[in-house]
């Protein structure tokens, strides 16, 4: 590691660069909800014309300087701005390498990496679930850090590891189209009219989450030995079939406090706060109280795909009030929801057709798993020279 030297991060990272923008035209905005901490790319959502924001460019990295944000990883590479360059959250610190000392790609792995973040976390500022990172804060960090060659060829091992799960999960989000595709023209644009409705409590048993007193904290762990713990945050980042989570339920506390179980292969559904994250359990879990689960019985008229797509694609709008901070949906409604019953040689083609997808999609997302691991396993060694790459 001769060739490696110490560097003060706000010098060896250009943060906040300037960037002009017009003023008279729609450009490329990017909002936090754009961003997904288990994907390097972020793309904006839509165009706006300029206003007060962090201002960016392609390949610049998009920071999250919020709480919990920031502790939730919320860290991407930003592309496919129109006319390369765009604007977004007033909560982002743009970084982007500098010319002869670092590489762009590198430098979003740099922030990826714990010694970054964990140096953002304590130098949080301001009042209790509002803290921000200041900008300043990045002066006192100081790394040891590769030549830009060795930059280069860091970010390029890292990157083709975030490139296979890209296209990953880019060909999961092309197999949920195509089913869903199929779904709208078997169910709603071609549905029979002799075809009955019914409510999910009459088709399905529905059971909600609960959460022991938090004040007992002996009743969470970090054991896998333990029940998974699923909350809201963990519905839709990994995709279809919800795996990842950060605490687990100790089987006493299931015990004690009579926690429901979610089997395998259960529809869940999140319909507080957040309304409409849809997922499928992949091993028995637990959930909080903003969570139904949907458990098939023998009488349960149609698959876990419809259900899935059905949950996915409803409007939930029509059951009060649903913005992202207060809803007016609760239990009883979810229970009263109205689902049309196909014929069973419908249902059946629908599964022949549908099935195949979904399995594909869980295998694409075991892939995903390995490889997100690979790479979060090589990340730190690879930024602390434990592990050299020839160039």
């Amino acid at each position: 590691m001769s060739e490696w030297r110490e560097h003060r991060f706000s010098d060896f990272v250009d943060v906040n660069p300037r960037v002009l923008l017009p003023k008279d035209e729609s450009i490329s905005f990017v909002e936090m909800k754009d961003l997904n901490e288990s994907i390097r790319y972020c793309v904006a959502s839509q165009e706006k014309n300029l206003s007060g924001g962090s201002r960016f460019e392609e390949r610049d990295t998009l920071f999250a300087r919020i709480t919990p944000c920031l502790e939730n990883g919320k860290i991407c590479q930003v592309k496919r701005l129109k006319n390369g360059k765009g604007f977004g959250s007033t909560e982002f610190h743009v970084f982007r390498g500098r010319d002869k000392i670092s590489d762009s790609d590198f430098v979003y792995y740099l922030s990826r990496w714990d010694d970054v973040r964990s140096h953002a976390e304590i130098n949080l500022d301001g009042t209790s679930g509002r803290q921000r990172v200041p900008k300043q804060a990045f002066d006192d960090l100081i790394l040891t850090l590769p030549p830009l060659a060795e930059q280069r060829a860091i970010a390029e091992v890292l990157g083709s590891l975030d490139d296979k799960i890209d296209l990953l999960h880019r060909q999961n989000a092309t197999l949920e189209k195509m089913a869903e595709t199929l779904f709208r023209q078997w169910f709603i644009e071609q549905a029979k009219p002799e075809w009955e409705e019914k409510s999910l409590k009459e088709v399905t048993d529905i059971a909600i989450g609960r959460t022991p007193p938090r004040k007992e904290f002996h009743w969470f762990s970090n054991n896998p030995l333990d029940v998974k713990w699923i909350s809201i945050k963990d519905l839709g980042n990994d995709g279809i079939f919800i795996s990842n989570t950060s605490e687990y339920l100790t089987r006493d506390a299931v015990k004690a406090f009579k926690i429901p179980v979610i089997p395998s292969n259960t529809v869940v559904l999140s319909f507080k706060m957040t309304v409409g994250r849809v997922a499928i359990s992949s091993e028995t879990m637990t959930s909080n109280e903003a969570i139904a689960h949907f458990r098939f019985n023998n009488e349960t008229p149609f698959t876990k795909e419809y259900l899935y797509i059905f949950l996915k694609t409803y409007p939930y709008d029509i059951l009060g009030s649903t913005s992202s901070i207060v809803t007016a949906i609760n239990s009883a409604m979810i229970k009263d929801i109205q689902i049309l019953i196909p014929d069973n040689t419908t249902m059946e083609l629908f599964r022949q057709k549908s099935e195949p997808l979904f399995i594909k999609i869980k295998s694409n997302q075991q892939q995903i798993r390995t490889l997100t691991t690979l790479r979060d396993t090589l990340l730190p060694k690879l930024m602390s020279g434990e592990v050299r790459v020839e160039i």
